[in-house]
């Protein structure tokens, strides 16, 4: 386990781009006309919605935009400062523009995002099911973001909540107190860069209230930030220890960190277990059995330990899922009561 903290009480450990162990860049960045800008051909075929898909949180996501063009608008908080990145593919190669402070650090970092860490020929699929969704996704890579908290929050207020819920209530939150993306004036209307610790620790009880979020995930949102720069460092960390440092938030669970940690670094092996609907699609996908719990979805991803994540992945991918019997869980209005 990772050495102890106290998760009430801030820490000055600092965090800094060698810590993720990400490969040098094979182009410099350079800056140009307000803007930094790199080439990087990624060694296998990509695609960039099925890779990056996944940091995306709802549709209207401010801090997450797809153009016409095919372009994938991203606005983060670095450890250098806001900055915010426009990918396109162009002819198998990714043609990269980024802006604000932490415009170097994003593209120093963009081949870990776009899956140059993962290895995905480790892979070798047991259910003819896997195999097929596999064989139609040549361009699935797995993210690295190298960013623990901009997947942690969004993770914590999709705790027993519906999406939607979960979605709407970090798109107020950061629409409110988050800050303007920097670009340029042709980039989506309405992107933001998201809080840093200081201010999601400063949000008063009756904005979490209207925004639907209960004072569970708030609190366990406000224990996490108090702590932010300790648990940056677990991008850094092998997965077992990231997730137990990760764990001594209370608050923050198996589910949790999983989440969390499939996104900051790219896990092929952390399974999502706890979830509400995840079992029974394993399940059924794999062994036609839509009761499945846990403890039977873990022994049917057994003959993929290495890469359990990226099989969810591409069960989920296939479509096969269990048809729905039971109702779709309400959504509870919070800020109503």
């Amino acid at each position: 386990m990772a050495g102890r903290f106290n998760p009430r009480t801030p820490t000055r450990t600092t965090v800094r781009g060698g810590d993720l162990h990400v490969p040098a860049p094979t182009q410099p960045p350079h800056a140009g006309n307000g803007k930094a800008t790199r080439h990087y051909t990624p060694p296998t075929p990509l695609d960039l919605g099925l890779t990056l898909g996944p940091l995306r949180r709802g549709p209207a996501d401010p801090t997450f935009r797809t153009t016409r063009d095919g372009s994938i608008w991203r606005a983060s908080r670095t450890p250098e400062g806001p900055g915010t990145l426009r990918v396109a593919l162009r002819n198998g190669t990714a043609e990269a523009e980024a802006w604000g402070e932490g415009a170097e650090w994003l593209l120093a970092h963009l081949p870990a995002l776009l899956g140059d860490t993962d290895a995905p020929e480790e892979f070798a699929p047991r259910h003819r099911l896997v195999a097929e969704s596999a064989r139609r996704r040549p361009g699935l890579r797995l993210t690295r973001t190298g960013l623990v908290l901009e997947s942690l929050i969004p993770s914590i207020l999709e705790q027993k909540v519906t999406t939607d819920e979960a979605y709407r209530a970090w798109r107020l939150l950061v629409r409110k107190y988050g800050e303007p993306a920097p670009g340029p004036t042709a980039m989506p209307d309405h992107m933001y860069v998201m809080p840093d610790p200081r201010t999601w620790a400063l949000i008063p009880s009756w904005e979490w209230h209207r925004a639907g979020v209960d004072a569970k995930r708030s609190s366990t949102i406000l224990r996490a930030v108090r702590v932010a720069r300790r648990l940056e460092e677990a991008a850094g960390l092998p997965p077992e220890a990231a997730a137990a440092r990760l764990h001594l938030v209370p608050g923050i669970g198996p589910w949790t960190s999983a989440e969390t940690l499939q996104r900051a670094m790219g896990a092929p092996d952390l399974v999502t277990v706890g979830d509400l609907h995840l079992p029974g699609i394993v399940g059924y996908a794999l062994a036609g059995d839509r009761t499945a719990d846990d403890a039977a979805m873990l022994e049917l991803l057994a003959p993929y330990a290495g890469q359990r994540h990226r099989a969810t992945r591409l069960i989920l991918l296939s479509g096969h899922t269990p048809p729905r019997r039971a109702p779709r869980m309400s959504p509870r209005d919070i800020a109503a009561l």
